[in-house]
């Protein structure tokens, strides 16, 4: 059953690989507490206070809240299935509520920080440096994904109309605009990149040759970032955000910044604008007949 909700995921609803197996690890884990607490073997047959226990199970050994919630959720993805397919007819979890959690604060880097960062690259000539400075520069001119800025291929980018097709979550394509400067920096890496042998048909290598991954990308941006900002987040996610911020603060309308962020709703564009209150307020005091222009 559980085979079949994973199918269903990665070729009916497009979840990614690393998604997929999130969901899996997760099932397995609930599948394995119910056979041990409660001899119950089939999932189809769980009840709302086993699920309950579990959830006791998982605050006691000390999981968030918003740990457990994101577990819940494949629960509830999985029963949801199983009612489509007409297996149940009612979800275990259809009265279940959330558990209670903090709002992540997320705080958005400067324009000086990012322009001090871009600025120490510019003394970074070889391959690496130009690189490196290409993946700041990508980040914050476009507001792309981590995972999306790893799986650019070279065919992607189109240089007579500034734009770069991005595969985004659910493998959704979208076109992203290329700013000239982006442009220029792209040029003069792909020149580096040339040198090296590979057989990487992506943008982005290593010195080896090889595509480059999760892990070095979070470290070229929070090495960076780290010698330019106290922020206690220096990651490619907080570049996303002061993406979207930064360009909210400027008055862009917030459809537009939902398409280059590649959301499927406004609400998950939406919580960009708190950041961008200050600057939203200085709009409306300026438009508003009412209002106190010297702001």
């Amino acid at each position: 059953m559980i085979s079949s909700f994973l199918d269903y995921l990665l070729l009916e609803k497009k979840y990614s690989k690393h998604t997929i197996l999130a969901y899996n690890k997760d099932l397995f884990n609930f599948k394995e507490f119910v056979a041990k607490e409660f001899d119950e073997h089939d999932l189809q047959n769980v009840i709302y206070p086993q699920i309950r226990s579990w959830i006791v199970f998982l605050v006691e050994s000390n999981n968030s809240n918003r740990t457990i919630n994101r577990k819940i959720s494949s629960l509830k993805s999985f029963y949801s299935y199983l009612q489509k397919i007409e297996i149940l007819d009612v979800s275990p979890l259809v009265k279940h509520k959330s558990l209670k959690t903090a709002k992540k604060v997320q705080i958005p880097f400067s324009v000086n920080e990012v322009t001090s960062v871009l600025n120490n690259l510019d003394h970074e000539n070889d391959f690496i440096g130009i690189r490196n400075k290409l993946i700041v520069e990508l980040f914050y001119s476009t507001g792309i994904r981590r995972a999306e800025l790893i799986n650019i291929k070279l065919v992607d980018i189109d240089f007579s109309s500034l734009v770069i097709k991005i595969l985004g979550k659910r493998n959704k394509e979208r076109l992203v605009p290329l700013l000239v400067t982006t442009s220029k920096t792209l040029q003069d890496y792909l020149v580096l990149r040339s040198a090296i042998s590979s057989t990487s048909n992506h943008l982005f290598i290593t010195e080896k040759g090889i595509k480059i991954y999760e892990t070095l990308v979070y470290r070229i941006i929070n090495s960076y970032f780290s010698k330019v900002s106290s922020k206690v987040k220096k990651s490619p996610h907080i570049l996303r955000h002061s993406f979207a911020t930064h360009l909210l603060n400027e008055g862009a309308d917030l459809n537009s910044v939902k398409e280059l962020l590649g959301h499927s709703s406004l609400a998950s564009t939406q919580v960009y604008t708190h950041n961008s209150l200050d600057a939203i307020k200085k709009v409306y005091n300026k438009a508003h007949p009412k209002g106190n222009k010297k702001e």
